[in-house]
C-alpha cells in the first residue's frame, strides 16, 4: 500500500525526534578538522532562482551543496518541498545520510501569522506548522524557522506573537525541536522588539535566527547584539561584494565579532540574495568571506 505522510510519520517521528535530540544541537561545536567554534551551512534560498527555474531539484540540493561548495550542512525552505509525506521525506533523508550531510533546519513561510489577532487564528497557524515539525524531526533538524508577523500596534503584536510562539514552541517540545524567529520584516526587524518577545516567551526551545541583512532601518549591528543572547542559528546574508571580496552592505568581520562575543556555537548559514554575481559565485564569495572572518577571529 502507498505510504502517506500521516501513516509513515506516525511511526517514524519518534525515531526522528530521537535522532534530532542525539545529533548536533544548535549550541554544540560542529565537527570539523579544526574543531572550530563555528561551521558553515547553506541556506537553500541562496539557490532560489535555480530551484524556481527547475535547474536544480530540491532532492538534489544537499548533494549539490556538498559537491559545488564543500558545504556539508543545509537549511531548507518549506516552499521547495514537493511533498511532506513519508515517502518523499524518506528519500531526502536517505540521500543526505548517504552523502554525510547534516540537515540543520527548515525555514517555514506561508503558514499563517503567529501574531494573528484572534486566539483561533493563532491556533490555526500553530496547527499549520505541525507538518513541518514532523518533517524537521524526521530529518534530524534542530529547528524550524518561523516568522513573527500579524496586525496591531507594537504592544498588541508583541502580546499576540508571544502567545503564538509559546504555543508553537510547546508543540515542538516533544519533537526535541527549537522554534526560532528570524528578523524578517515588519516589527520583527526591530531587534529590541523581537528580543522583548523572546524574553516574554521564556522557553528554552524558543529563540532567534539573527540575519545580518534583514534589519531594515534598524541598526543591523545593534540588532545582532539584541538577538544573539537568544540565537540558535545565524544567517550571514549577502548581496554584493567589492573588489576586495568584502560584502558591501554589512561589515562581516564586525558582525561576526558580535556573534563571537556571545555564547553561540554552531552553524553560520550562507544566504546569498544578490544579483551582482550568479547564485553559485555569490555563495562561494560569501563562504570565502566567512572563512576570512573565522581566521581573523
Amino acid at each position: 500500500m502507498p505510504v502517506t505522510r500521516r501513516t509513515f510519520l506516525r511511526t517514524a517521528t519518534a525515531t526522528g525526534a530521537a535522532i534530532a535530540g542525539s545529533s548536533l544541537p544548535s549550541t554544540a561545536v560542529p565537527t570539523s578538522p579544526m574543531k572550530a567554534r563555528f561551521d558553515i551551512s547553506l541556506a537553500q534560498w541562496s539557490l532560489h532562482r535555480m530551484l524556481g527555474k527547475k535547474e536544480l531539484d530540491h532532492l538534489d540540493f544537499p548533494k549539490f551543496s556538498k559537491e559545488t561548495f564543500g558545504i556539508h550542512a543545509v537549511e531548507y525552505v518549506n516552499s521547495f518541498f514537493k511533498s511532506h509525506d513519508g515517502t518523499y521525506l524518506k528519500e531526502l533523508k536517505t540521500r543526505t545520510g548517504n552523502e554525510g550531510i547534516r540537515n540543520v533546519l527548515i525555514m517555514c513561510d506561508g503558514e499563517g501569522a503567529l501574531g494573528a489577532k484572534t486566539k483561533e487564528g493563532r491556533a490555526k497557524t500553530v496547527a499549520n506548522h505541525q507538518k513541518w515539525l514532523e518533517a524537521a524531526a524526521f530529518l534530524g533538524c534542530h529547528s524550524i524557522r518561523v516568522n513573527a508577523g500579524g496586525p496591531g500596534s507594537r504592544e498588541e503584536l508583541a502580546k499576540q506573537v508571544t502567545e503564538g510562539l509559546h504555543a508553537l514552541s510547546t508543540a515542538a517540545k516533544p519533537y526535541k525541536l527549537n522554534v526560532i524567529v528570524e528578523n524578517h520584516g515588519g516589527l520583527s526587524s526591530d531587534g529590541a522588539w523581537l528580543a522583548g518577545v523572546l524574553k516574554s516567551v521564556n522557553l528554552p526551545n524558543c529563540g532567534a535566527l539573527p540575519d545580518f541583512g534583514n534589519f531594515g532601518s534598524y541598526d543591523r549591528y545593534q540588532g545582532i547584539t539584541d538577538l544573539m543572547p537568544y540565537a540558535k542559528g545565524v544567517s550571514a546574508k549577502s548581496h554584493g561584494f567589492d573588489d576586495k571580496g568584502n560584502e558591501t552592505s554589512t561589515d562581516f568581520l564586525k558582525a561576526m565579532k558580535l556573534v563571537a562575543e556571545s555564547k553561540y556555537q554552531g552553524y553560520i548559514g550562507v544566504e546569498y540574495e544578490g544579483n551582482q554575481l550568479s547564485e553559485v559565485d555569490g555563495i562561494l564569495a560569501t563562504k570565502k568571506l566567512l572563512q576570512r572572518c573565522f581566521a581573523s577571529l
